[in-house]
């Protein structure tokens, strides 16, 4: 990317979904949240995605997780604060 700010996107795999997590989350802290739902034999674990919504996945011994991480353009709205979402049906 050349010229103007950026930040970090990390993306995470469950099965066949993508999400993108939004900004603040502590990645190595939800890998261990999933190891530890994982090796309970199932738990649902949460995050915030962009768009500052919080999702919750059953993660399980079949679950299959990827990450990815990537330099994007800056988006100030991404700050992770699940009580301002953002990208909805009525956002512009």
């Amino acid at each position: 990317m050349s010229g103007g700010k950026t930040m970090i996107h990390t993306q995470m795999a469950v099965n066949d979904a993508v999400f993108g997590l939004a900004q603040g989350q502590d990645l190595d802290a939800l890998k261990k949240r999933i190891e530890s739902a994982v090796a309970q034999g199932g738990r649902f674990a949460s995050f915030v995605v962009v768009g500052n919504r919080e999702v919750s996945v059953l993660f399980s011994p079949h679950t299959a997780v990827a990450f990815s991480v990537e330099t994007v353009a800056f988006d100030e709205r991404d700050d992770g604060d699940a009580d301002v979402p953002y990208g909805g049906f009525f956002d512009e």
